[in-house]
């Protein structure tokens, strides 16, 4: 955790240090709202040159995760944010990374000017525009991180399935033992879904860079649609189609009619997908990682409200989001169900 103070303390010198300024200081410092695993601050830096000339950079300054939520402490979210940025995804350009007294990191990166609440983006009138462009931009999008090259930025020791696992055995496994090691309480509906899914688990030798949490409220938007993709903590490399499925799951459309984030059908998405130079879309393993992301979901919720509840990270957020996880539950079954009858 990091405060304002520890802020105002560390940052001007790494900023002065990146820029060769002859002096920083912070103005406007506030810790943003959202962001259940991890503190988001904003700020404005004004470096002064020797010559007496000003600079003012808009910046957001990211903690590492809270204690007790699903996510890879070790993940190296600064250096996947430089590959994006290099490979032309709509990302905050990052500056630096850093740690506070106490040891924990931090990375500084541009503000970038929008909104995020999927309720705005679904509802008011502003955003229409935004509304009809997005889903194409967000199948481009997703394209350009696919086609990253993790080899090349050094990002082979995100997780990835072991031998002779395939990438959904993977994370079936991976979020398998978080509920185990997680859940208080029985879920027979989680218990179903683990052996359905795991009955179902394509086998593919495709293996990309896979964003994790691609999803309306990672995003920051405006009113003319996407302007950068936030949240690569869950970052891994994995089945390209696995982020094709994460943005379709229905906690994700917010109550929008549309199954792609509540705005988008599923066609123009993935055609968007396939022209920007994604991978062919194979629409059953986007099925097939739909319904995981439900049951990861509801996984995750339990997570969450656990390092509350055992005094991990006290946080109100953290407790609702575990009522959630009933959500994912009828979800679930509805799926099995489909599948059964269809």
């Amino acid at each position: 955790m990091i405060d304002s103070d520890e802020i105002k303390a560390t940052v001007p010198g790494l900023i002065q240090a990146e820029l060769g300024a002859a002096a920083v200081s912070i103005e406007g410092i506030r810790l943003m709202t959202g962001g259940a695993s991890r503190q988001i601050w904003a700020f404005d830096a004004i470096a002064t040159n020797g010559d007496a000339a000003t600079v003012r950079l808009p910046l957001v300054l990211r903690s590492e995760p809270v204690g007790g939520v699903v996510t890879d402490a070790q993940t190296p979210e600064f250096e996947l944010l430089q590959a994006a940025h290099d490979a032309g995804v709509p990302v905050p350009r990052p500056h630096f990374e850093g740690r506070t007294a106490a040891g924990a990191r931090f990375f500084v990166m541009d503000r970038v000017e929008g909104e995020t609440l999927a309720r705005r983006l679904l509802r008011d009138e502003t955003y229409a525009r935004a509304r009809a462009v997005m889903p194409a931009q967000l199948g481009a999008t997703v394209a350009r991180i696919h086609r990253i090259d993790h080899r090349r930025y050094e990002l082979q020791d995100l997780p990835r399935p072991g031998r002779a696992q395939s990438p959904a055995e993977a994370e079936i496994a991976r979020y398998e033992d978080i509920f185990r090691s997680s859940a208080p309480e029985p879920h027979p509906a989680f218990e179903l879904a683990l052996r359905w899914l795991k009955a179902r688990a394509p086998r593919t030798n495709e293996l990309t860079l896979v964003h994790g949490d691609f999803r309306i409220g990672n995003m920051v938007f405006g009113d003319d649609g996407l302007r950068a993709v936030l949240d690569w903590e869950l970052a891994h490399l994995g089945d390209p189609m696995e982020d094709l499925g994460w943005i379709c799951v229905r906690s994700w459309r917010f109550g929008g009619p549309q199954p792609v984030g509540g705005i988008g059908s599923r066609e123009e998405f993935f055609h968007a997908y396939e022209d920007a130079g994604g991978f062919a879309v194979d629409r059953d393993r986007v099925r097939f990682w739909e319904a995981f992301g439900s049951l990861r979901w509801g996984i995750i919720c339990i997570n969450q409200a656990q390092a509350h509840l055992q005094g991990r990270t006290r946080s109100v957020e953290l407790a609702a989001i575990g009522r959630r996880t009933v959500e994912t539950e009828w979800e679930l079954l509805r799926l099995m169900e489909e599948d059964r009858a269809g």
